[in-house]
C-alpha cells in the first residue's frame, strides 16, 4: 500500500525521497531514473527577457580553474560581448570545478546556444593557457528560470557568495573570478 498522499505501488513517496536527501547529495530521481543529459533538456525553453540561473561543471569535476591563469582566461570569455551576443550575464562566479551565472536572454539566441558559446569560448581560452586540448566542461548544464517572486539581487548575491560558502575566501571581494552588473565600473 502506498504511503499517504503517494501514487503508485511503492511504500515511499518520490517527494519524500527528494526532501529527505542530505544537501549536496546527488539529485538522481530514484523512483523514475532518466538516462544521461536528456533529463536536463526536457522541457527547456528560451524566453525573451527571461532570467535564468545556470550552473555547469567541469568535465568529471576536475578543478581546471584552480590554475589562476586558466581561470583568468575563462573569465575573460564571460565578459566578452561577442560571446554573449545580445544576452546579458548579470552575475557570475567561476569556481575551480564549476560555474554559476545569472543570464538574461535577448530573444534572438536560445539559452542552449548561449551556454554552448560561453562554454566553448572559455574552454578554448583556458585550454590554450594550460597547453591542453579536448573538452573542459561537462556536456550538460542545469538551468532554473527565475519566477517573478524570486529576488534577482538575492540570487545574484547567492551566486557571488559561492567562494565564501566553499571556504575559499572570507570576503567576496577577495575572490578574483566573479562579477555582477550592479557593481560600479571603474
Amino acid at each position: 500500500m502506498p504511503a499517504k498522499g503517494c501514487k503508485g505501488s511503492r511504500n515511499v513517496c518520490k517527494s519524500t525521497i527528494q526532501k529527505s536527501r542530505p544537501w549536496g547529495a546527488p539529485t538522481k530521481n530514484v523512483m523514475n531514473p532518466k538516462p544521461g543529459h536528456a533529463a536536463l533538456r526536457k522541457g527547456r525553453v528560451s524566453i525573451e527577457g527571461q532570467v535564468y540561473l545556470v550552473t555547469t561543471t567541469t568535465l568529471e569535476r576536475q578543478p581546471f580553474f584552480a590554475d589562476f591563469r586558466a581561470a583568468q582566461s575563462a573569465a575573460q570569455a564571460f565578459e566578452d560581448k561577442a560571446v554573449l551576443a545580445d544576452a546579458k550575464l548579470l552575475a557570475w562566479v567561476l569556481m575551480p570545478d564549476h560555474f554559476h551565472g545569472l543570464l538574461q536572454l535577448d530573444g534572438k539566441t536560445s539559452l542552449q546556444n548561449i551556454m554552448n558559446r560561453l562554454k566553448s569560448a572559455s574552454a578554448r581560452r583556458a585550454n590554450q593557457v594550460m597547453q591542453r586540448e579536448g573538452p573542459l566542461w561537462s556536456r550538460a548544464y542545469h538551468d532554473h528560470a527565475l519566477r517573478q517572486e524570486e529576488d534577482l539581487l538575492e540570487t545574484a548575491r547567492y551566486i557571488v557568495a559561492n567562494p565564501m560558502r566553499a571556504r575559499s575566501v572570507r570576503r567576496v571581494g577577495d575572490y578574483p573570478f566573479w562579477n555582477a552588473i550592479w557593481l560600479p565600473t571603474p
